[in-house]
């Protein structure tokens, strides 16, 4: 297939899509910006065009999976209803959410460790390089406070059940971090073609999960 010219537009979700297709298959280690280029037959220039650099792409690619998290995840912790229909209904989007987008929540688990030690440059290197850093940074240290923000609108609701007597007197910091880790490998480990669909995997879980914090009075 012909590459496209590098003045040619490109979607950026489908940038996003590709990249994290190429991350889930060779990881951040062995994924350069020809291979992401490559999946979309564009030329590496042109992906530049977008992008400064593979540690500003994967991030964006961990941005879109946070905030179409937080998107589903939002609405459901402010509607008024008790918080076990919250926190269930929750757990079901956010799983659903992972199983239409693997790849993403794949890159959500294993490419943050890789973001988190991205070093700056020498000190030496160009003032576009330093430039570029700085930026990532910021980028970076937001996307980390949204996660906080993610994972506070669980705390919440769990928090709130336990108060009302709805939920076990338990850790709601630790319930929610082995909440969230078993929902976020869902992304790792589902296959479209695997015996379950999205939405039954999503109920399945929801009733184990839930289980595991309601009251027993």
């Amino acid at each position: 297939m012909a590459r496209k010219p590098a003045e040619q537009t490109v979607n950026r979700d489908a940038i996003l899509l590709a990249a994290a297709g190429v991350l889930q298959r060779h990881g951040y280690a062995a994924t350069t910006m020809k291979d992401i280029a490559a999946q979309l037959s564009l030329t590496a220039g042109t992906l530049y065009h977008y992008f400064a650099n593979k540690d500003t792409l994967v991030l964006a690619v961990l941005e879109m999976g946070l905030e179409a998290g937080i998107a589903r995840i939002e609405p459901l912790a402010c509607a008024d209803t008790a918080p076990p229909v919250k926190l269930r209904s929750m757990i079901a989007a956010h799983i659903t959410g992972l199983t239409e987008q693997p790849a993403i929540g794949a890159a959500m688990v294993f490419e943050l460790k890789a973001l988190a030690q991205v070093a700056p440059p020498a000190a030496g290197a160009r003032p576009k390089d330093h430039h570029d850093f700085a930026a990532f940074s910021e980028h970076r240290r937001h996307f980390f406070k949204r996660r906080d923000d993610f994972e506070n609108l669980f705390l919440k609701v769990v928090k709130a059940g336990i108060t009302q007597g709805d939920f076990r007197a338990i850790d709601a910091s630790i319930y929610v971090k082995t909440l969230l880790g078993a929902q976020n490998w869902v992304g790792v480990w589902y296959r479209a073609e695997g015996r379950l669909n999205g939405a039954t995997i999503a109920e399945r879980m929801a009733d184990h999960l839930m289980y595991g914090v309601m009251s027993l009075s």
